[in-house]
C-alpha cells in the first residue's frame, strides 16, 4: 500500500481546491478538502477507468452528487490525466472555462453527470446502475462484457433531498448491488450544523430501504478500501458507506467550520494551511510524489482497458447475433427497420393510446427503447407489450416501474440515457411533470434525448377537478431551453411525435397527449409530415384560391376543436385556415417565408389552446384574439367543462364571427 504516496496526493487536491477557489474569490473549498483522501482512492485505487477512453463503456461510473464540490473531480481529473490541465483548473468558474462552479457534463471529460441541485446526482446514478444490470442482463455470457460499478459521493444536502429518497427506496428494491453510495457525513450545512434541522438515523433509513450500510472514518485508508471489498461482495444490495469527515480537513483554524463550505479560506488561512501541510506557501503546487503516484497508475488502468478490449473481441466472434445487436442497441436510434402504425382517416382514438400503439409496434426495431410510468402504465399507456417487467429477478425487462416517485423517476431516466445504450422514456400526467421539473431542465441542460409521455394534458381529464387538469404546464414545459415540447392533434401527428422524439439526439421530448379520444382529420397540406419539422402546418385551408380572412391557430385536441367550429360557421368557414401547431418553438424557429405563408400578415389571427396564454402573443401577435383558459378547472364531465369554459365549437365559432366581413 502505497500510504505516504496517497497522502501527498490528498494534500495536492487540498492544495488546488483551495487555490482555485481563491484565486476566482468564489467556490467551495470545504468538501474537496474533506474528502481528498477518498477522492484519490476513487481515482488510484478503486475506479475501473481509462483517461485514453474516457467514454469506454466498461468503465466503472463516478458521480459527484454533492456537485458544489467540483474541485475534487478536478484536481483528480488533472491529476489522473484527463484532458483538464493546470491551467484549466487555475481558470476555475471562469467565461468559457472547462472547470464551471459545478460539474457540467458534455463540458468537461471524465464529467458523468450535470450535479449541483443536490440529490439529482444520487438518482442518476440509480439510473446508470439500472442500465448497468439491464446490459449486462441482455449481452453477458461465460464473458462477463458489461460489469462495473456505479459510485456516488453524496453529502448530508443530497440525503435530505427528496430525490434521493425516491431513488434510494426504488435502487433497494431493485437490489442494484453494483451501486454503490459514499456518505460524507460531516454534519455541515450552509447555515451551520446539521442539528439546526437533521437529526435523523441516515443508516437505519437506508436499511428500511434494502440498503447494506457501512461506517469508518474518511482518513482510514486501509479501511475505505475494506470497506469498498466488502461493498462489493454484497451483490443482492446496493450499499451506504458512512463516511466521518471533517470539512477544511488540513486548515488548522477553519476545519470543521461552516464558512467554509462556499467561501474561500482566506491568504492568510491558506498560508496557514500549507505550512500545516508541509508544501511550499505558492499558488497550485502539487507535490512531486502526488504526481508520481498517480503516473504509476497509468499502465495498470491500460492493461485493464486492454483486457476487456481482447475479452469483447472474443465475445464478439463467439456471439455474432449478440454484436449486431450491441452495434444497434449503443448506437443512435435507427427506425429504418420500424414499423409505424397506419390510422385511418375519421377513427376516433385518445392520442394517449396511439401513443401507445407506437411504442408496441416500434419497440422490437429500436432495442434500447426503455421506460416505464409513475404508477401510471395503464393510464399513459406506455407498457411494452411482451416484454418483462425490469426486477431484481427479471433484469432483462424492459418496462420499468418507477412507483409513485415523478422525482426520482426523471433523474433515473437521465441516468439511463447518461450511461449509454438506451433511449429512456417516461410518463405521468401532465399536471404532475412540476414534480418532474428539476430533471427535465437538467435533461435539457445536458442535450439528453429523453422522452416524456405527459397524459391526461387539459382540462377535459374532467371528473378528477382543478388538482389534476393542467392549465400552465405547457407555457412551464416551453420555458425550458432545449426542450422540445410536442401537442400532436391526432393518431397520426402522435406517430410522427414520436419520430421525430426518437430522431433526436441533442435534448428531451415531451409529448402532451389526450385522454379523451379525438377524430383523424385530413391533412389540406401533402407535405404535413415533412412540414412538422417547422412545428406547424394547414390542416385544413379555404375555398380554392381564396386567401384566408381568419387564421385559426391550434393545438393537440383543440385543432378537431377547431376543424368542428369552422364546419359549424357554414360556408363563412370557407374564409378559415385551421393551423396545427404541436410545436411552438419549432415554428418560432422556421424561416420567416414559411411562417408568413402560413400565417399571412393580412388575415385575423386566433389562437387556440384549454391552457394559459402565455406565449401565444409571440405566435399570433398581440392583437390576436386567445381563447385560452387563464384560470383554474373544474370537477365536471368533459363536455360540461367544455361548455362552462366555452371550449365548444358554437362558442368558438361566436368568437370568430366578428373577424369575418
Amino acid at each position: 500500500m502505497q500510504t505516504q504516496a496517497i497522502q501527498s496526493a490528498a494534500t495536492a487536491v487540498r492544495v488546488l481546491a483551495m487555490d482555485a477557489v481563491q484565486k476566482a474569490n468564489s467556490g467551495h473549498p470545504g468538501l474537496p478538502m474533506g474528502c481528498a483522501e477518498l477522492g484519490v482512492l476513487l481515482y488510484g485505487e478503486i475506479l475501473k477507468h481509462n483517461p485514453q477512453d474516457p467514454n469506454w463503456i466498461n468503465r466503472d461510473r463516478f458521480v459527484l452528487s454533492a456537485g458544489h464540490g467540483s474541485m475534487l473531480l478536478y484536481s483528480l481529473l488533472h491529476l489522473s490525466g484527463y484532458p483538464l490541465s493546470l491551467e484549466d483548473i487555475k481558470n476555475f468558474r471562469q467565461l468559457g472555462s472547462i472547470t464551471p462552479g459545478h460539474p457540467e457534463y458534455g463540458q468537461t471529460v471524465g464529467v458523468e453527470t450535470t450535479t449541483g441541485p443536490l440529490g439529482q446526482g444520487v438518482a442518476n446514478a440509480v439510473g446508470m446502475a439500472i442500465a448497468e444490470r439491464m446490459l449486462g442482463a441482455t449481452f453477458n455470457t461465460d464473458q462477463k462484457v458489461v460489469d462495473h460499478y456505479t459510485f456516488v459521493l453524496a453529502g448530508d444536502g443530497d440525503l435530505m433531498e427528496g430525490v434521493s429518497a425516491e431513488a434510494s427506496s426504488l435502487a433497494g428494491h431493485l437490489g442494484l448491488g453494483k451501486l454503490i453510495v459514499f456518505y460524507d457525513s460531516n454534519h455541515i450545512t450552509i447555515e451551520g450544523s446539521t442539528d439546526l434541522a437533521f437529526s435523523e438515523d441516515v443508516r437505519k433509513r437506508y436499511e428500511g430501504y434494502g440498503w447494506q450500510t457501512l461506517e469508518g472514518d474518511a482518513y482510514d485508508i486501509e479501511g475505505i478500501l475494506k470497506l469498498v471489498e466488502e461493498a462489493k461482495r454484497e451483490a443482492a444490495r446496493p450499499t451506504l458507506i458512512l463516511l466521518h469527515s471533517t470539512i477544511a480537513k488540513g486548515s488548522p483554524n477553519m476545519a470543521g467550520s461552516h464558512e467554509t463550505h462556499g467561501s474561500p479560506l482566506g491568504e492568510e488561512e491558506i498560508t496557514a494551511t500549507k505550512k500545516a501541510l508541509g508544501v511550499p506557501d505558492e499558488p497550485f503546487h502539487i507535490p512531486e510524489d502526488a504526481l508520481i503516484y498517480f503516473r504509476s497508475k497509468q499502465e495498470g488502468w491500460k492493461r485493464g482497458y486492454e483486457s476487456w478490449r481482447e475479452l469483447f473481441e472474443a465475445w464478439s466472434s463467439k456471439n455474432p447475433d449478440k454484436r449486431k445487436t450491441w452495434d444497434l442497441q449503443l448506437g443512435p436510434a435507427d427506425l429504418g427497420a420500424a414499423v409505424f402504425p397506419d390510422f385511418k382517416e375519421g377513427e376516433k382514438m385518445a392520442t394517449r393510446k396511439a401513443s401507445g400503439g407506437v411504442l408496441n409496434s416500434i419497440a422490437t426495431a429500436v432495442p434500447q427503447l426503455v421506460g416505464g410510468s409513475a404508477d401510471l402504465a395503464p393510464s399513459n399507456n406506455t407498457l411494452l407489450k411482451g416484454f418483462s417487467s425490469f426486477q431484481a429477478a427479471t433484469p432483462e425487462g424492459r418496462n420499468m416501474h418507477f412507483g409513485i416517485r415523478e422525482h426520482a423517476m426523471g433523474a433515473i431516466a437521465n441516468g439511463l440515457a447518461l450511461h449509454g445504450g438506451f433511449r429512456p422514456y417516461c410518463a405521468t400526467f401532465l399536471v404532475f411533470s412540476d414534480y418532474m421539473r428539476p430533471s427535465i431542465r437538467l435533461a435539457a441542460l445536458m442535450g439528453l434525448p429523453v422522452i416524456y409521455v405527459f397524459t391526461h394534458d387539459s382540462v377535459f381529464v374532467g371528473e378528477d377537478g382543478p388538482t389534476h387538469e393542467p392549465v400552465e404546464h405547457l407555457a412551464a414545459l416551453r420555458a425550458i431551453p432545449n426542450l422540445l415540447v410536442l401537442r400532436p392533434a391526432d393518431a397520426e401527428e402522435t406517430a410522427q411525435a414520436w419520430r421525430m422524439a426518437l430522431e433526436r439526439s441533442d435534448g428531451p421530448t415531451a409529448l402532451a397527449l389526450t385522454r379523451q379520444n379525438l377524430t383523424v382529420f385530413a391533412k389540406a397540406d401533402e407535405r404535413w409530415r415533412e412540414h412538422l419539422a417547422y412545428g406547424a402546418y394547414i390542416a385544413s385551408d379555404t375555398g380554392s384560391g381564396v386567401d384566408p380572412e381568419v387564421v385559426l391557430v391550434a393545438t393537440g385536441s383543440e385543432v378537431n376543436l377547431a376543424l368542428d367550429a369552422k364546419t359549424a360557421l357554414g360556408s363563412a368557414g370557407e374564409r378559415i385556415r385551421v393551423v396545427s401547431m404541436p410545436s411552438r418553438e419549432l415554428f418560432l424557429q422556421a424561416p420567416v417565408e414559411y411562417r408568413h405563408k402560413l400565417i399571412p400578415d393580412s388575415a385575423s389571427r386566433v389562437a387556440l389552446e384549454s391552457g394559459v396564454s402565455l406565449g401565444w402573443a409571440d405566435v399570433v401577435g398581440r392583437e390576436a384574439a386567445l381563447v385560452t383558459i387563464d384560470r383554474f378547472g373544474e370537477s365536471a364531465p368533459a363536455a360540461k367543462i367544455a361548455e362552462h369554459l366555452g371550449f365548444t365549437p358554437q362558442a368558438v365559432a361566436e368568437r370568430i364571427k366578428p373577424l369575418l366581413s
